[in-house]
């Protein structure tokens, strides 16, 4: 709709039409939950459980630094053009501040995926339900990338590989999501990849003509992330922890 009326563009007014969107997950799980199937909120996650959690918070925050760290690794190894070889000292703390005073702000989308689709999609399945809520969570960005707002060079591609990005990262903060049982770390995991990992790499590489590789939503990004992703498969199929679960199920298995 905002696209028809032209108010979804990167201009001030269109990043408002975008912030407003965003919540449409939220709202539809609050919906879905308390008028559709009227199973109530009990599992959905609202506790922070800071006290219990707070390591889990911590990888959450700092784990864009070593994927963007690979990215930048790689894209020196293949030669591809840095806009900035040199980050500023205050750029990085900045991120760092800027994704926790914003990760409240993205509970507008995790309520929806991490709390509710992801949870309720395939619960016997949690990887299927994990690529599919991501392929979903993807998908639901096109009208922004179609807009410029991902800054691919070439947008049919970038609508390809978008996709891939959301699935493994609906991997990682599934699994943080199920380790802490609270939505609330997988919201600053969320606002974590945006402000950090979507910074510095757009800092770095964004108008060098190789965006598409070296985004954090990039093809170079998915050798650190799809690492991780690996990680905690081969540690599900050792523990009972399950992909975007919060409560107790079987291993995890493809």
């Amino acid at each position: 709709m905002a696209w028809l009326l032209g108010a979804l563009d990167t201009s001030p007014v269109g990043q408002v039409v975008v912030a407003l969107g965003a919540f449409s997950p939220a709202v539809a799980a609050f919906v879905v939950r308390r008028w559709v199937t009227r199973e109530g909120f009990a599992d959905a996650g609202l506790r922070p459980s800071l006290r219990r959690a707070w390591p889990w918070y911590l990888v959450a925050w700092l784990l864009p630094l070593p994927v963007v760290g690979v990215i930048v690794g790689l894209a020196w190894a293949l030669g591809l053009p840095f806009v900035h070889p040199e980050l500023p000292m205050a750029l990085v703390p900045a991120a760092l501040g800027g994704s926790l005073a914003t990760a409240p702000l993205f509970f507008s989308e995790e309520f929806g995926w991490r709390g509710y689709l992801q949870l309720r999609w395939f619960g016997d399945r949690p990887l299927l339900a994990a690529v599919l809520t991501g392929l979903v969570w993807g998908v639901f960005h096109y009208p922004l990338i179609l807009v410029g707002f991902e800054g691919y060079e070439n947008l049919a591609v970038g609508l390809a590989i978008f996709p891939v990005f959301t699935i493994l990262q609906s991997i990682v903060l599934g699994w943080l999501r199920q380790r802490t049982g609270s939505v609330w770390v997988s919201c600053l995991a969320h606002a974590a990849a945006n402000g950090i990992g979507g910074s510095v790499t757009a800092y770095l590489f964004l108008g060098g003509g190789s965006f598409l590789l070296t985004s954090y939503a990039g093809v170079l990004g998915w050798i650190p992330l799809g690492a991780i992703c690996a990680w905690i498969l081969l540690i599900g199929r050792r523990r009972a922890g399950v992909i975007g679960r919060a409560r107790p199920a079987p291993a995890i298995s493809s």
